[in-house]
């Protein structure tokens, strides 16, 4: 008869194929030196709107910023240089609409789509010109004009490039994509999409008019010399 401690079960798992995961169990025999993997997939819990705003609104959540993406909730978790890059563009976009009065510019709004139960999501910046009351629980119920993402260090560049998909597919007029490493902006619109350095402005005369920012003002150190 075989003891228990002649048994080892190592349990490993995948990502599949969404929204399953590929979960492995392999069974290691000391005594008689055989090992068998088995696999199985099991489905990922995937959150509704309803169900991640509840979670959002808890109390030990109010310090955390939580977003839903695809019916799993994901924490952003900015760097300085994120929070640094994102004021270098919030304050001549507040500043400009504080005399063009075009819409509200706001920081970490989450927004949704009434017809959409699993995406809630919060861009870094948003420009929006719907007239409408403000929205003071929850989340905004449809989605901004602008949105902009800053990448911080745990961000892929792919991730980055779905998000600004999945705006676009839902009505977002104009996405922003900062990447501070390499000092660039990717801007992306339904019909077009380009690359900034440093040598040029951001600009978008037909959703912001009079509205430019030079690209390098937005990796700005105010501390540099």
């Amino acid at each position: 008869m075989i003891g228990y401690d002649a048994w080892r079960v190592h349990v490993t798992l995948a990502e599949y194929s969404f929204p399953f995961i590929l979960a492995g169990f392999s069974v290691y025999n000391k005594v008689k030196g055989w090992k068998e993997t088995f696999w199985m997939t099991i489905e990922q819990r995937l959150y509704t709107v309803e169900e991640f705003e509840a979670i959002a609104a808890l109390p030990e959540n109010a310090d955390h910023r939580l977003e839903l993406i695809n019916g799993e909730i994901v924490e952003k978790l900015p760097t300085e240089e994120h929070g640094i890059c994102a004021t270098n563009i919030l304050g001549p976009l507040w500043n400009w609409n504080q005399q063009a009065k075009q819409g509200r510019v706001g920081m970490e709004i989450r927004y949704r789509k009434p017809d959409d139960r699993y995406n809630a999501r919060l861009p870094d910046i948003s420009f929006s010109r719907a007239r409408r009351p403000i929205v003071t629980k929850g989340s905004v119920p449809e989605l901004p004009d602008l949105a902009i993402e800053v990448k911080s260090p745990d961000d892929t560049v792919k991730e980055m490039r779905d998000k600004a998909a999945y705006y676009l597919a839902n009505g977002v007029t104009l996405v922003w994509l900062v990447f501070p490493e390499q000092r660039i902006v990717e801007v992306y619109k339904a019909d077009a999409q380009h690359i900034l350095t440093e040598k040029d402005v951001l600009a978008a005369d037909d959703l912001l008019p009079g509205f430019s920012l030079p690209v390098r003002d937005v990796f700005a150190d105010p501390l540099a010399g």
